[in-house]
Order: structure tokens, then C-alpha cells, then sequence
């Protein structure tokens, strides 16, 4: 609602029924959730009216951030297509990704249930994710059996890497494996999209540069070589915006480097938590702008829910709008 003097009364807008018709696309669900309706519904439409124009905008560099367990799901297909349309500039995530994107490109997650018995599954050597199951063989036993010959080769030749380019130099690699159409490591590689990961052994993959390691101490990230490309991205865009997935590590790293080139022009966050307990992930847009991460007069707005519904959903409305 506006502060206007004249008061509330005099921007008030009537809320009315959405009208569902068969063979309603997206964009027009979307559109009618922000013209028409209220709550998430009205945040969720603009959060993809602010994709939008981020998307057409010519002097606005993109960042999308977002944790790992979502490319377990079916979003790791939104997520690539995304890089593929142009929608994104860079990428700042956890190692869990590369360990999905990976892994998923030579074997199979399956779908499961919260309710399964965890007990049960964990003697079968089965891991849940969610209502996702990911067996042994699916994850750390296929990740060692590809990834250590490729780390041979990769620090052979280079002793340290940043992250940038040691996600580039992967995503170039799964480009020559069958079945890497859905990659998303292989799509900003192609696209030349950086991605970043700030904590880089926090995962399985990051475990296989670990065991690396064991045979040669000299190997290793070169963290602050990504600093200084999140530096330089942030202070030589015209203007900045973001969507940020979910909390944590991630989403910090993308508000920190964009307080120092005044904050963020455009930014939508979606996230299930609260903010009551004064964590990052619960924390909204608008306490990011007391700390200048966020500018005073950015196109803003926080859409609460499942990301698995929410982003599908504002990103086709982004593209077909």
C-alpha cells in the first residue's frame, strides 16, 4: 500500500475471483494471481513480474542462488533452463549441487515417501532426501568411481583452483558424457555462467578433492580468487539483481558482496523460513536493506512457500509473460 498523504483510501484496489479456464497457461494463472488474488498468490506474481524484467532489462547482471537438495528434484531441469534462456548471469550455490548434477547424470534418483522407515532404509543403504531416495550406489559410490580419475587429471595440471573455474572445467567435461542434456553444471558451462561455492567442501565432491588431497598436499581451492570475481561482478554491474532460493551460505554470499556497490536493484527471495529466530535464511529482504544489501528503493518482494512449486511456476510466467 502506498504512504501517500491522502491515505490508504485512496489507492484501493478491489480484489476479485480468479477465473480458471481449460488450457490456461502460466503466464495467465500467474497474471490472475497477481491481478486478481491475495496472499503468497499476489507475492508469487510479483516475483515473476521482477524475473521479467530482469530478463529483458540489457544493463541488469543476474544472480540466482540456491541450496543443493533442490537438484535432487525435478527443478534441477527449471534451474538449467533458466542458464539456457539467458535468465542468468552467475551462480552462487553449495557443493551438494555438484554432487546431485553429477551424480544424476549417471544414475537414477528415485521417488520415495517422508513417511518411509528410515531405519529400514538405512540397511538397504538407501538414502532419503525428502520424499526422495538416493541409493548408495546412486551417490558417493558412482561420484568416487567417475570423479577420481577426472581430479588425476585436473590437478596434474593445475595444483589450485577457484571454484569458478573448477565448476566451468566440470561442466565442460560432463558436456562430452551421455545423458548431461539436463546438467546444470554443463549448461553454464556452455552458457559461460560462473558458478561459485563458497564452501566448496561441504559435500561429496568436495570429499573426493579431500581423498585427492591424500596423495598430494599441494592440491587445493583458491577461495579468494572467487572473491574477487564476486568483487568485480558486483562493482561492474550497471545494476544488480538476485533470486535467492533458500538461505544460508548461499544467499549471504550474494547480499554480502552487493552491499558494497550500494545493494541490490532487484531482488526476490523465497524461502520457508521465519524470521523470529533472527536466522539469515528467515531473514526478509527488507532487514537486508538496514545493512545496505539491499537498496532503499529495490524492486523487492519475499514469496514464502515450497520453492519446488513456487519456482516452476514464476519462472514460466517470467518467460511466457
Amino acid at each position: 500500500m502506498s504512504r501517500d498523504p491522502k491515505g490508504v483510501r485512496a489507492h484501493l484496489t478491489p480484489v476479485k475471483d480468479m477465473a480458471i479456464r481449460p488450457g490456461m497457461g502460466a503466464a495467465d494463472l500467474v497474471a490472475q494471481m497477481g491481478e486478481a488474488s491475495a496472499f503468497s498468490a499476489k507475492k508469487l506474481a510479483l516475483g515473476a513480474e521482477i524475473l521479467r524484467r530482469m530478463h529483458r532489462a540489457e544493463n541488469v547482471t543476474r544472480i540466482l542462488s540456491f541450496p543443493a537438495a533442490l537438484c535432487a528434484t525435478g527443478v534441477r531441469g527449471v534451474l538449467a533452463g533458466m542458464v539456457r534462456e539467458g535468465m542468468v548471469d552467475a551462480i552462487v550455490t553449495t557443493c551438494g549441487t555438484l554432487d546431485h548434477d553429477l551424480a544424476r547424470t549417471w544414475r537414477d534418483y528415485y521417488h520415495g515417501s517422508f513417511d518411509l522407515d528410515d531405519r529400514m532404509l538405512h540397511r538397504e543403504e538407501v538414502n532419503r532426501l525428502g520424499n526422495v531416495l538416493v541409493p548408495n550406489e546412486s551417490y558417493g559410490e558412482i561420484l568416487e568411481e567417475r570423479l577420481q580419475p577426472w581430479l588425476a587429471e585436473m590437478f596434474s595440471d593445475r595444483k589450485r583452483w577457484s571454484t569458478k573455474d573448477f565448476t566451468r572445467e566440470l561442466g565442460l567435461r560432463l558436456a562430452r558424457e551421455p545423458h548431461s542434456e539436463g546438467s546444470i553444471l554443463r549448461a553454464c558451462a556452455e552458457r559461460d555462467v560462473p558458478v561459485f561455492v563458497p564452501g566448496p567442501t561441504d559435500g561429496s565432491v568436495g570429499s573426493q578433492v579431500w581423498s585427492r588431497y591424500q596423495h598430494d598436499r599441494a592440491i587445493g581451492f583458491d577461495l579468494l580468487a572467487d572473491e574477487q570475481a564476486l568483487s568485480d561482478l558486483a562493482f561492474e554491474a550497471e545494476e544488480l539483481g538476485a533470486l535467492m532460493v533458500g538461505g544460508g551460505i548461499s544467499k549471504h554470499h550474494v547480499i554480502w558482496w552487493s552491499q558494497f556497490r550500494g545493494g541490490l536493484d532487484y531482488a526476490v527471495y523465497v524461502t520457508t523460513a521465519v524470521e523470529h529466530d533472527g536466522s539469515l535464511s528467515g531473514a526478509r529482504l527488507e532487514e537486508a536493506i538496514s545493512w545496505g544489501k539491499v537498496k532503499e528503493d529495490a524492486r523487492l518482494v519475499n514469496v514464502e512457500g515450497d520453492a519446488t512449486v513456487i519456482l516452476p511456476l514464476m519462472v514460466a510466467a517470467a518467460l511466457g509473460g
